[in-house]
């Protein structure tokens, strides 16, 4: 088998990342200087022997370190390290991870996340620490794709589903039911600002973002596929961000197998043929942010009525 090492030292850094440990923590453990920890996730030669203590203390297998056959990736902060890896070398990509993809939204969103993510934290997390330092880690990754994105520009085609847009838009950017009224209102708002956004963004025709709206059913878990110039991967995550996102449970994998990569390329073959897309896209976005508005007045004005029945039904005490 011919390691790429490159490769297998990317892999090793998401894992560590997503450990919790340091650098220096790593290194006093397994008995290894940091430096060669360091060159190692560079790329750089590196002992099987240390390769197997790092792969029994990260608590990954060596095939997932090695890149044989499926990658297993049980935490967030690896997965997102994982997608930022690909996306440096990848010329076109195809996201099926909605309701909102990541790199399309707008600054907006980027500037609300870290405090919805946080509140997606149950307080029964034994370690409360620990799951908001991941916060802070997977912030860090998310601001290094989205510059990378802006600037390596490669194309994107990005597959929607209706439904899960829909529920967006009724229950707003949150990550806890534990929120105030206001607080509420306020992301309801957010969730119509990203709509808004998109359906800009579906109007302009940008050059390499492509947008389709999918009426039909989609995997709950989404997808992606890097195509690069040698060859493409495909990662499947349970890890979502945006409306109830969960950064905490569940397995992310990532392979480059050629039955799975034409499995998900015939799915999105078919959700972009069916896929609402151009103007028939934006103007659904439109009808549905429209009748969302009218929906929301017509709660409040039963809300107001309501009320005032309530006041004009208490019984009123005598003047004397």
């Amino acid at each position: 088998m011919s390691l790429r090492y490159e490769e297998v030292g990317q892999r090793l850094k998401a894992f560590r990342l997503g450990s919790g440990l340091t650098a220096d923590e790593i290194s006093q453990q397994i008995g290894i200087s940091r430096t060669a920890l360091y060159r190692a996730e560079k790329g750089g030669l590196a002992k099987i022997e240390m390769l197997e203590k790092l792969s029994e203390l990260l608590q990954v297998s060596m095939p997932t370190l090695l890149g044989v056959g499926i990658e297993y990736i049980p935490s967030a902060v690896s997965y997102f390290e994982r997608t930022r890896q690909l996306e440096e070398t990848a010329d076109h990509l195809v996201v099926l991870a909605g309701p909102i993809s990541f790199l399309l939204a707008s600054d907006l969103f980027d500037s609300a996340l870290e405090q919805v993510l946080r509140e997606s934290i149950s307080t029964d997390v034994p370690d409360q620490v620990r799951a908001h330092a991941d916060v802070g880690k997977i912030m860090e990754i998310l601001h290094e794709r989205k510059q990378t994105y802006r600037r390596r520009r490669p194309s994107i085609v990005n597959l929607i589903s209706t439904r899960q847009i829909e529920r967006f838009l009724n229950n707003g950017m949150v990550g806890s039911q534990r929120l105030s009224d206001d607080d509420y209102a306020k992301r309801h708002a957010m969730a119509r600002h990203e709509l808004e956004h998109f359906a800009s963004l579906i109007r302009k025709e940008s050059i390499g973002v492509q947008i389709g709206l999918v009426s039909d059913n989609l995997p709950h878990n989404g997808f992606q596929i890097f195509r690069q110039s040698e060859r493409s991967t495909l990662t499947i995550s349970p890890f979502r961000l945006g409306e109830q996102p969960n950064i905490r449970v569940g397995v992310a994998m990532a392979t480059s197998a050629l039955e799975a990569l034409s499995m998900h390329q015939r799915v999105v073959i078919e959700a972009w043929r069916t896929a609402m897309k151009g103007a028939v896209a934006a103007e659904y976005l439109d009808r549905l942010l429209t009748s969302s508005q009218s929906a929301g007045y017509e709660a409040q004005s039963h809300l107001k009525q309501g009320a005032t029945t309530r006041l004009r039904n208490i019984p009123r005490k005598r003047m004397i």
